[in-house]
């Protein structure tokens, strides 16, 4: 294969970040269409194996889809700056829409807009996770434990956000637990001492000097399973109950900016962090959320065909997987919860119609919400405070 430029990385990588609307279809779609269909730079197979490694890892598969591509044709300094370049400029523009929504006054169209794209996000969530129901039922072990372990994540999405960290990895450990005794008696001690260093090495971590914004960046970046759209239940109690930074109007509008916008979804703890600390908190928290990824990927790439057949990280992903679905699906409640006036609800109602019988995609269903947002404002209708 010849060897691909760095230049030629920053600007097809940096193509995708500025295209790349629609979330991980879309990313894998013009990924695929790059490197195979008009470049041969990787084998149909390769990629395929890629997309089952990456699902595998916590974050954002899809961006750390794209690093390993970058990875696999210009080596690390490739998997750096595409990586970056595939973040960058979707983190400029929903920075740019930040400081724009949670400005001190806002212009009321804007408000309405923002009412109206938030309104819909508790049917995006359900959307989203119904999307993953159907495959991680194909690939379950036990039916009832995947009930129960589905089950779990979504009382505690809808009831106890901040410890929904505490219960992803409850339901991993367990399922490691519970089929530990196949492997063989030697590996024990090891498995047990890899299956605790989580644990220990978060609560260290949360009591560090990078406070309370590095921590849930940090719980968004390496401890989602399941999907971008996980990081809603990990994201909404901190950001808008425990640490006071967004209303829970403000928190709907950062989810729906997420979604619009090109790039990954992750990029909503951008809105966070500018929330809580302005321009350089909105940065801070999207190094700390991508900082994973790209760790992951730089240290562990050449063992990726080995991951997908690790007995133990199947096993964890067969408990943490189908709570971080249930994460998602019970998110729907507090988000549906937030909304604060009538016609929210008739939105939400609309947007459930156009997801799910019309079948429209994620961003043309928030944008119509929002336009439904700006009329109510123009028609001086009542707006979330």
């Amino acid at each position: 294969m010849e060897t691909v430029g760095l230049g030629t990385v920053l600007r097809e990588w940096g193509r995708i970040g500025c295209i790349g609307f629609g979330g991980p279809p879309t990313h894998i779609r013009l990924l695929r269409d790059l490197c195979i269909r008009r470049n041969n730079w990787m084998s149909a197979v390769e990629f395929e194996d890629a997309i089952a490694a990456c699902n595998l890892l916590p974050g954002p598969a899809s961006t750390q889809l794209a690093i390993f591509c970058a990875w696999r044709v210009r080596g690390r300094l490739g998997a750096l700056l595409g990586g970056a370049a595939f973040i960058v400029p979707g983190l400029i523009v929903i920075l740019a829409l930040a400081a724009l929504f949670l400005t001190g006054s806002p212009p009321h169209w804007v408000l309405g807009a923002g009412a109206g794209a938030g309104a819909a996000v508790a049917a995006v969530a359900v959307s989203a996770g119904w999307d993953l129901l159907t495959a991680s039922w194909k690939r379950r072990r036990q039916a009832y434990r995947w009930a129960a372990y589905l089950g779990a994540g979504g009382v505690a999405a809808a009831t106890i956000g901040p410890w929904l960290v505490l219960v992803l990895l409850g339901c991993g450990l367990l399922e490691v637990g519970i089929q530990q005794p196949r492997t063989p008696p030697a590996e024990t001690g090891t498995r047990r001492r890899r299956a605790n260093a989580l644990p220990i090495a978060v609560g260290s971590f949360s009591a560090g000097n990078l406070g309370s914004l590095a921590w849930v960046a940090l719980k968004v970046g390496a401890l989602s399973y399941g999907g971008g759209f996980v990081i809603i239940p990990l994201m909404q109690s901190d950001a808008v109950d425990h640490y006071h930074w967004m209303s829970d109007g403000q928190f709907l509008n950062a989810v729906a900016l997420g979604q619009v916008t090109p790039g990954p979804v992750v990029q909503t703890v951008a809105v966070v962090g500018y929330a809580a600390a302005g321009l350089g908190g909105g940065i801070l928290a999207s190094i700390v959320a991508f900082s994973p990824s790209f760790t992951f990927v730089l240290l562990g790439a050449h063992r990726f065909d080995r991951l997908r057949s690790n007995p133990r990280v199947r096993a964890f992903l067969d408990g943490a997987g189908p709570a971080a679905i249930g994460a998602i699906l019970g998110s729907a409640i507090p988000l549906a919860r937030a909304l604060s006036e009538g016609w929210q609800y008739a939105v939400l109602a609309g947007a459930a119609l156009l997801l799910f019988v019309a079948r429209r995609g994620v961003v043309l269903t928030l944008l119509a919400a929002g336009a439904v947002g700006v009329v109510v404002a123009a028609a001086g209708g009542p707006l979330p405070s």
